[in-house]
């Protein structure tokens, strides 16, 4: 593992294992953002319900509550890197075989419903392993910044490049984001293949260890640490908002503001726009508040970017909303991956990020339903709103947290209690 120190912080080096993992995650995730743009819309001219449309992407999140924690203990048994490419293969070829089915005039809720299920399933093994990996190609010290890198290409290649070609894509031919986005998959897993990481320390398995008592002992050691405790509950109530924004984000955008495919895609981009924000200002606001207190100033943010969202029905207070809500969101992201890579056992961080990410995700299923139901009985700008109730309740989830707040340093030995 190599790093370089810059402006005073340890920085990871392009060349080598994290330069190839960077182009991984930046090519999958413009592939995916391809897909992830094109679903409600190609959804919206299968159907005219909000609830049916949402139903796609509440279908998207379930398979984390079914198989993320078996995903998480099973990355902490396996090599990492070769789970990691193998996935990325058969997610390549199943989004190429979705692809050749709307080309053929097969497309339907159901299949799309079927997709989405079947990748993130995949996905839930996916996350934890490369989670895990990170820390055996670059130092601890310079995990903060290497997550940022991570983030803010994926942002770059999702956003910003990804959300103004769809509509171009879509005009080629309905099924071309997807023919695209299959390609991505299976180059990603040609350069994660290529890695040569640092195999991690692991202590032999009892004899008797099972993958029960090995799921029991990841969540055992989440909930014993106070800061990702309350990281995750916050992040729970978050994602129940998100998912009733997410899955109803289309209907807002084309519907309620009128504003159509190139309203929705101006919106998408200012969300990239205000992430790539985020990830230039994360180390300043970490350096002055902590990385606990960064997150919760950006949830609290996000809870005022919400309600201008849902109550001001205009396309350029929705594109302001969405560019301050992605810079917060960058900072929220790129924290808690840090302190939960930073703060967990090396041989448990599968098990570890597989309980806080199972246990975020599992309310975004039940916000993505309650999205559509509030949009159908309510008005579509409700949902917003809605989510905008979730994050004043995540904020207050981390306010215990504040005593045992984490500095930029904040390895274990150097945590800083902020009173």
């Amino acid at each position: 593992m190599t790093t370089v120190e810059m402006a005073g912080a340890c920085a990871p080096r392009w060349r080598g294992g994290f330069g190839r993992l960077w182009s991984a995650a930046v090519l999958s995730s413009f592939g995916d953002a391809l897909r992830t743009a094109a679903l409600p819309l190609l959804a919206t001219t299968l159907t005219d319900q909000p609830l049916l449309i949402a139903s796609v992407t509440a279908c998207g999140y379930l398979p984390w509550l079914v198989f993320g924690l078996l995903g998480g203990a099973v990355a902490d048994r396996v090599d990492q890197r070769r789970a990691m490419w193998m996935v990325d293969a058969v997610r390549g070829l199943l989004v190429a075989c979705f692809a050749v089915a709307v080309a053929l005039g097969h497309a339907s809720i159901g299949l799309l419903i079927a997709l989405a299920l079947a990748l993130t399933t995949l996905q839930t093994l996916f996350d934890n392993a490369a989670t895990a990996l990170l820390p055996t190609l670059v130092d601890k010290e310079a995990l903060g910044s290497a997550n940022t890198r991570l983030m803010t290409g994926q942002r770059i290649a999702g956003g910003l490049l990804a959300g103004p070609v769809v509509p171009v894509l879509i005009v080629l031919g309905v099924a071309v984001p997807f023919a695209a986005d299959a390609v991505t998959f299976l180059v990603g897993a040609a350069l994660v293949a290529s890695l040569r990481p640092d195999a991690p320390e692991r202590a032999p398995r009892s004899a008797g260890s099972t993958l029960r008592g090995e799921i029991a002992a990841g969540l055992r050691t989440l909930w014993r640490d106070g800061p990702l405790r309350g990281l995750c509950a916050a992040t729970a109530l978050c994602n129940i908002g998100m998912g009733a924004l997410i899955a109803t984000m289309v209907l807002l955008v084309t519907r309620w503001l009128d504003a159509g495919n190139a309203g929705y895609a101006a919106a998408m981009t200012a969300y990239t726009v205000g992430s790539l924000a985020g990830g230039v200002l994360n180390s300043r606001l970490v350096d002055r508040l902590g990385r606990i207190r960064a997150v919760l100033l950006a949830g609290t943010v996000q809870t005022g970017a919400l309600v201008v969202m849902g109550s001001v029905r205009s396309l350029a207070a929705l594109v302001g909303a969405l560019a301050v809500f992605g810079l917060m969101g960058m900072v929220w992201n790129v924290n808690t991956t840090t302190l939960m890579q930073r703060r967990s056992p090396a041989e448990m961080l599968g098990r570890v990020s597989s309980a806080f990410r199972t246990l975020a995700i599992a309310g975004a299923p039940l916000g993505a339903l309650l999205g559509g139901a509030v949009a159908t009985a309510w008005g579509l700008d409700t949902p917003a709103l809605l989510a905008a109730g979730f994050f004043v309740l995540a904020v207050m989830a981390l306010i215990p947290a504040l005593r045992s707040d984490v500095s930029v340093d904040d390895d274990s030995s150097h945590n800083a209690l902020i009173n």
